[in-house]
């Protein structure tokens, strides 16, 4: 797969099923934001990228009652639960496949909204998965994707890498994992989609925070799933992964509430169209 982190930002994706509910909570408040903004309507076709266990895609399905939505993500066990749930609400227009939004083979101009929740930033070649997506769009058809921006202004990653880094020092070893931040920067992202094909490119700052748990124990649990922390404490002898779980237990208790363990976050909600005349893929180098 080319993209191999497409299904849920940092996860591990054999675990799909059992953190559906917790990842789908952790968002919860960023889905509140970004629904108004997706701005499904009656008779669209919506295409959902990175869809994990199909909240997004279901949602859309919904208000799409005359028309339909498709959920894609490369995770097999997310998306035959995500079908089991989508049977369990009786919706009858809504689709899953297995599939990497970068190469896969979409109807060409079969959708009228494309949409994404934190499901766009792991692209091997952003240029080319972006000009795919545009093929499946409408002329003008819409994209609307929701992104993290950048580390140091996400509370909840710093945290982490603070915790980790003083097992181990700088996490200089985890840069060839996907990366969570690759499209915080404006410009970049700006020249990712112009080169791909879309136009009237706009960023709306969410600042929500994000929700690890009930209590610091059942946030522990989540937060060792993380690609990052598995793989750091992985390298580590017993004693230092020891040592670094409790850091990571200390910063978590730092965070607890009444209703459970929030971080503050920032992410864009990111909104472009496809050119009329169709995606015009270029190189950006």
């Amino acid at each position: 797969m080319t993209n191999s982190a497409q299904s849920a930002p940092g996860r591990r994706e054999g675990t799909a099923m059992r953190h559906a509910a917790s990842y789908d909570a952790e968002l919860r408040r960023h889905n509140e934001v970004l629904r108004p903004a997706v701005g499904v309507q009656l008779q669209d076709h919506v295409l959902d990228i990175g869809c994990g266990t199909g909240q997004t895609t279901r949602q859309a399905a919904r208000t799409a009652r005359a028309g339909s939505a498709l959920g894609v993500d490369i995770s097999a066990p997310a998306i035959k639960r995500a079908r089991e749930l989508a049977r369990a609400e009786g919706l009858r227009n809504v689709t899953f496949e297995r599939a990497d939004a970068q190469v896969h083979r979409f109807p060409p101009e079969g959708f009228d909204l494309a949409i994404s929740r934190f499901g766009t930033m792991f692209f091997d070649d952003p240029v080319a998965a972006f000009a795919n997506i545009g093929r499946a769009l409408r002329p003008a058809g819409r994209l609307v994707m929701m992104v993290w921006q950048a580390h140091e202004r996400n509370e909840w990653d710093v945290a982490i890498h603070q915790s980790l880094e003083a097992a181990e020092g700088p996490m200089a070893g985890a840069s060839g994992r996907p990366d969570p931040f690759s499209l915080a920067d404006p410009p970049t992202v700006k020249e990712i989609l112009q080169a791909a094909g879309f136009a009237g490119i706009a960023f709306i700052d969410v600042h929500e925070p994000v929700y690890y748990g009930p209590d610091v124990a059942a946030a522990l649990d989540w937060v060792r799933g993380f690609t990052c922390t598995s793989e750091v404490l992985k390298r580590l002898d017993p004693a230092a992964a020891t040592r670094a779980d409790e850091r990571l237990r200390q910063a978590l208790a730092a965070h607890l509430s009444d209703d459970g363990v929030w971080f503050n976050s920032r992410a864009w909600i990111i909104t472009a169209h496809r050119h009329r005349a169709g995606p015009r893929p270029r190189s950006l180098s």
